[in-house]
């Protein structure tokens, strides 16, 4: 029964990234569908505009004129964005139900190695993209999301696929729940932001170096100055998740192994991390550090948060190089 569980576990994962794909494609024609309404809108301006009569008093004579008015442009998405949300939906469905099939033929929470910490993590990254939507249309970041996670999903499932088998002793704690499960939910705001931080890079590019006959879509995206903003406020709420994790993660060990701290190669990562995305929340609260040179900080802190994730975990020897299992 375990076995036909992790097997129908191992379908679902490779449905769901099947259905990302396809989303992934949907995004990508919405940002094209955009670039050519917009240039669309730029080339028919007089034609689309709106007429209205307005009377005007010359020299005593009243005189009707007709004067042009620009018509709005919508803000709703194009079909390819509703699509691309639909679709990602129905993978996240999937997804999950490959989560809960991994655990339950595990009889623990699914995230004991790589494999299971890549299958949850990325399910997790999309959920938080989806809900916050609710907050935020931030739906031009699909394109990103969805592509993030069928990389990771993919490398996870060809590369470090392991069959169900026990926790080490060190795991077997309710700390396994919390700690990871906050780093999790951690990353994935932290994803967010790097996305958002792209986006206000290619943004402040097109304004400062006059490039708006390119990648003429980002004229339907917020400014650059309020994806810096999102981008910040995103990532403060990954910060606060991560300074929860790294708490956790010592207290843990002090269970665990009888120590709070020992310089772990495993630790000293998440320290790093700690420290890049405080320091960026410092350099632009107390330093001014707008625009380019927050988003940077932003992408570097990410870079880091992947480093861990894919090298750390992998490649270091430590007490945690059970997690490469």
């Amino acid at each position: 029964m375990t076995t036909n569980l992790a097997t129908y576990s191992v379908v679902l994962t490779y449905s769901a990234i099947a259905v990302y794909v396809i989303a992934f494609i949907a995004f990508a024609l919405d940002m094209a569908k955009r670039s050519g309404e917009v240039t669309a809108a730029a080339a028919g301006a007089s034609t689309a505009a709106a007429e209205r009569t307005v009377a005007t008093v010359q020299g005593g004579t009243v005189v009707l004129e007709k004067v042009t008015e620009s018509a709005d442009r919508s803000d709703r998405g194009t079909k390819f964005e509703r699509v691309g949300m639909a679709v990602t939906i129905l993978a996240l469905v999937l997804h999950v139900g490959a989560v809960v099939l991994r655990g339950i033929a595990a009889d623990r929470v699914p995230w004991g190695n790589m494999f299971e910490f890549s299958l949850t993590g990325t399910a997790l990254i999309t959920l938080i993209f989806l809900l916050v939507q609710f907050w935020q249309n931030l739906k031009f970041l699909g394109v990103f999301i969805s592509g993030l996670t069928i990389i990771l999903l993919g490398i996870a499932t060809v590369n470090y696929y392991v069959p169900v088998r026990p926790l080490v002793p060190a795991l077997e704690s309710y700390w396994l729940v919390i700690h990871v499960f906050v780093a999790i939910a951690g990353t994935g705001f932290f994803a967010l932001g790097a996305g958002l931080a792209v986006a206000q890079l290619v943004q402040t590019s097109r304004q400062s170096r006059g490039l708006a006959t390119k990648l003429r879509f980002m004229e339907t995206l917020p400014d650059a100055d309020r994806l810096e903003v999102l981008s910040y406020r995103v990532i403060l709420v990954g910060f606060v998740l991560w300074t929860f994790t790294l708490i956790a993660g010592a207290i843990w060990a002090e269970r665990a192994w009888g120590r709070y701290w020992g310089w772990d190669t495993k630790e000293v990562w998440t320290f790093i991390i700690w420290t890049l995305y405080a320091g960026y929340i410092h350099a632009r609260a107390t330093r001014g550090w707008r625009g380019a040179r927050s988003s940077w900080l932003a992408l570097i802190g990410f870079a880091a948060v992947m480093f861990n994730f894919a090298v750390v975990n992998v490649f270091f020897k430590g007490l945690h190089s059970y997690s490469g299992l």
